[in-house]
């Protein structure tokens, strides 16, 4: 096959993934060993992304007229791809969890959800949590006060049922007027009468 037929190729294939991704993450491993890239590898698969590395000009050829062309600048030295279908903030979900044990990965750039960002951008979404860890979370500040409005029916519902309700203290009787006061409403009102000049 000619060289340009298969550039054509690699062309196409990069064209593909990016047509389905929800988002495009550039790494810049060089570094790792073997050891460390076969588990970075590994769980990127894992977590359905695609990782691979193909040189910047198949790949800037690839970006032109999409979605993704923001990161072409970016196309500099050794870049690794990695690709998102689903969770948009997987793949630097995923990378930045490696850091620890392999520093020497840095992001270079990415556009996630059609929003393009560079290296500390792509580092900030990576601290996102999950979709599913939002849920949860979101449905965990549901729980709590639905879990005690049950506790206090439950309670309500258990008073009507087995042990009388606590009687309602006595309403405290009302003080009674001095009867000075009293002495005054009974009284006839007496008229004024004008003073004699």
């Amino acid at each position: 096959m000619p060289k340009i037929a298969e550039k054509q190729v690699v062309i196409t294939e990069i064209k593909e993934k990016l047509e389905k991704a929800s988002s495009l993450v550039l790494v810049n491993a060089r570094g790792l060993t073997v050891e460390q890239d076969t588990i970075l590898r590994r769980k990127l698969r894992e977590g359905g992304i695609d990782y691979k590395v193909y040189k910047n000009t198949m790949v800037n050829f690839a970006v032109k007229d999409t979605d993704f062309e923001a990161i072409a600048p970016h196309l500099e030295g050794p870049t690794a791809l990695a690709i998102s279908y689903d969770d948009a903030t997987a793949a630097a979900r995923i990378i930045s969890k490696e850091l620890k044990a392999m520093p020497v990965i840095e992001f270079k750039a990415g556009v996630i959800d059609k929003t393009y960002y560079d290296g500390k951008g792509v580092m900030a979404i990576a601290n996102i949590p999950s979709r599913e860890e939002l849920l949860s979370k979101l449905l965990g500040s549901f729980k709590s006060p639905i879990s005690a409005f049950a506790r206090l029916i439950n309670q309500i519902a258990e008073n009507k049922d087995g042990a009388p309700a606590e009687e309602p203290a006595a309403a405290p009787a009302p003080a009674e007027e001095p009867a000075a006061v009293e002495a005054l409403a009974e009284e006839p009102a007496v008229e004024a009468t004008p003073e004699a000049e």
